[in-house]
């Protein structure tokens, strides 16, 4: 069987990213892992973050044999990235704020970005803004709480428009923004409900983007390079393998969030680690 993809996030989030990878690369076998014990990442002390996450991603390698890791978590990506390419022997591809789409597509020159805090007090944020948007005006947004509105949504509950409008906000203030970058993998899972309420406010106008799909291109790049260097064979008709970890498997509406996105029940993922900061 070939050794499948593994996408990685902290939560339930990558599921948006997985599901590009899945369309651009159907046949080839995945394996979804999420930190659900650790959640969320965007609140805790980078220190702690960037070793937990090398650990776990080290853990979820070892145990599925991984041809490729997706970090599917803008968070871990501007945290680990680095040191996950040190630590590991599988190609590594990271999740980048669509910031450079945004500046490209932005009409007036003010843009948008939603991230987690982790990620907006990044130096990783602040280096794509000044190579790729240094032009625009940019509204930087800390916006963590629509992580835990993504999680409720793939759990089948009610979500709170109290949270959403209050994320949201802080955009209306200005009235020639036009693109938003969904800037975690989370966000994506709520743009429908980011839409509505930019109609309301009469914003219908603004585009959302991510980078869902330009990950999936850029892992089917990776695999195809890799297959041309060292012969392996990267596409095959093997969905039987396809499986998903979880530091915490038995956590309220994990399942039920993973079947919504065609994955199958988590296993646990053990990690010799603490699982709080």
């Amino acid at each position: 069987m070939t050794a499948p993809i593994l996408v990685f996030d902290s939560g339930v989030g990558g599921l948006s990213v997985l599901a590009h990878v899945r369309a651009q690369l159907p046949a080839h076998p995945f394996v979804f892992a999420c930190d659900n014990a650790a959640l969320p990442y965007g609140t805790k002390p980078i220190d702690w973050l960037r070793e937990r996450i090398v650990s776990v991603c080290q853990a979820a390698v070892h145990e599925t044999g991984a041809c490729a890791l997706v970090v599917a978590c803008n968070t871990a990506s501007t945290v680990a990235l680095d040191d996950l390419r040190l630590a590991l022997d599988i190609p590594v591809i990271g999740t980048v704020p669509a910031v450079k789409p945004a500046a490209e597509q932005s009409q007036s020159g003010v843009i948008g970005v939603l991230a987690t805090t982790t990620t907006i007090n990044g130096a990783y944020l602040q280096r794509l803004i000044q190579q790729f948007a240094a032009q625009c005006e940019v509204v930087n947004i800390a916006a963590d709480a629509l992580v835990g509105q993504a999680e409720r949504k793939l759990r089948g509950e009610v979500l709170d428009d109290a949270v959403l409008e209050a994320m949201l906000a802080p955009l209306w203030a200005h009235p020639k923004l036009d693109t938003v970058v969904l800037g975690c993998t989370h966000f994506p899972l709520v743009k429908e409900e980011c839409e509505r309420i930019a109609r309301a406010h009469g914003r219908e106008a603004i585009r959302w983007l991510d980078s869902g799909a330009a990950i999936a291109r850029r892992t089917a790049d990776v695999l195809s390079d890799r297959t041309t260097v060292a012969g392996d064979v990267v596409v095959s008709d093997a969905s039987s393998g396809n499986y998903s970890l979880a530091t915490a498997p038995e956590r309220p509406g994990l399942e039920q969030a993973l079947a919504g996105m065609g994955v199958p029940p988590a296993r646990r993922l053990m990690v010799e680690m603490v699982a709080n900061a």
